[in-house]
């Protein structure tokens, strides 16, 4: 894949953090419409992927781009297309839910937002906690509002931590047609998530970590069937624990 179709890409990233080696030597790329899973034990590095990616820690070597902008060098401009949504939903309490859809407009210089930010409010069915300030809203309130934000500036790229956590069956159904979705219109997104059947249902592509080092890189369907030949039904909890067990028997 030509690099300016790689929305999401890695290239010998490492990331060292005193003695202890997080993330080694990992390269992969994400193209228009294409939704990585990356899953791996805790501790795999998972986290520190995606915060590099986004521009939050420095990459001890290697280079990170997102829509062909290298995240060090041109991190405006990466950031700007680019979506994050952390594990832990960040807002800033004392501005209400249409203050930070306002507030994120302005960031992004979405202009007519109205419209995008007021459909955003109708899918998360927000529209009765406009008025209410971040410090009064629910965990699960809080996740929606990050979504609504996250997708108000229609970036090209998107990254997932857990982000389904603190969410109800609704909104966890909301959220994963609005990742198709926005696949659909050739958006290219990672979900680093522990809930494998959810990565399983929802991504084209899959990453496996384990110790900071990639174990299993490619399409899904083909990671799968590669794992066990004799079998036409490999699930990705067979494959995740067997990678993830052998590696800890490896001494190497």
């Amino acid at each position: 894949m030509p690099r300016r179709h790689q929305l999401i890409r890695a290239s010998g990233f490492s990331k060292t953090y005193g003695g202890l080696e997080a993330v080694r030597d990992l390269t992969f790329h994400v193209g228009p419409g294409e939704i990585l899973g990356l899953v791996g034990p805790n501790g795999a590095g998972k986290t520190t992927t995606i915060r590099a990616l986004s521009g939050i820690i420095s990459p001890t070597s290697g280079e990170l781009s997102i829509a062909g902008h290298d995240v060090t060098s041109e991190p405006l401009l990466a950031k700007q297309a680019l979506g994050y949504v952390p594990d832990e939903p960040h807002l800033f309490d004392t501005l209400t839910v249409w203050e930070h859809l306002e507030f994120t407009a302005a960031a992004y210089h979405v202009d007519n937002y109205r419209p995008v930010a007021e459909a955003l409010l109708r899918a998360f069915e927000l529209q009765d906690k406009c008025d209410t300030l971040a410090h009064d809203l629910s965990r699960g309130m809080r996740q929606k509002v990050v979504f609504a934000c996250t997708f108000l500036h229609e970036p090209s790229a998107l990254l997932f931590d857990e982000p389904l956590a603190g969410l109800d069956p609704a909104a966890i159904w909301t959220v994963k047609e609005s990742i198709r979705e926005r696949a659909g219109r050739g958006a290219a997104i990672i979900i680093s998530s522990h809930l494998l059947t959810l990565v399983e249902s929802l991504c084209t592509h899959l990453l496996i970590l384990h110790r900071g080092r990639c174990q299993r890189l490619g399409p899904m369907v083909e990671v799968l069937q590669a794992f066990d030949e004799t079998k036409s039904d490999t699930t990705l909890e067979e494959v995740f624990f067997a990678i993830t067990h052998d590696s800890d028997d490896d001494p190497g």
